[in-house]
């Protein structure tokens, strides 16, 4: 019965391996683009479940015990409500996690460049004018990717 609680590993290493796991998961996130949950392409959860996969053994260790996974749990939730924290309090680190507005559309001219280094596509792109009521781009003022992967769009008066 104690070996179902007690992990495998030190305290110690469980906690770090679960902080490099969350830091590198976050980065690696931060860094590949501004979509939210439900804009997910089914690439992008294939991706979310083998990634997921990958890094259970490099974050359980030879553990497989109860505590063990609570701690793990834990861990990621305490440093999450760290991050988030942080994130509120200081906007630079702010802009650094989520990073900054990309406008996509500027006076009716789509910005093509703005718009692959973004990945999002003219389809996208046209769509979200549609959701916003907007007949096409060449009524559009702004376009702007928001840091939390939603298009909002101004048009012109």
């Amino acid at each position: 019965m104690e070996h179902l609680w007690m992990p495998d590993i030190s305290v110690w290493e469980k906690i770090l391996r679960s902080v490099v796991v969350y830091l590198f998961i976050l980065l690696a996130f931060r860094f590949t683009g501004k979509r939210q949950v439900g804009q997910l392409t089914p690439f992008d959860l294939v991706l979310l479940l083998i990634i997921s996969n990958v890094v259970q053994n490099a974050l359980i260790g030879n553990d497989n015990s109860l505590g063990g996974g609570i701690l793990g749990a834990a861990t990621i939730l305490a440093l999450n409500y760290l991050v988030v924290e942080i994130a509120f309090r200081f906007k630079p680190m702010r802009r650094f996690l989520e990073g900054e507005p990309t406008i996509l559309i500027h006076n009716g001219k789509i910005l093509d460049q703005h718009l692959r280094r973004e990945r999002i596509t003219l389809e996208d792109l046209h769509a979200a004018i549609r959701k916003n009521g907007v007949a096409g781009v060449e009524n559009v003022r702004f376009a702007v990717l928001e840091e939390n992967g939603q298009i909002s769009v101004i048009p012109k008066n």
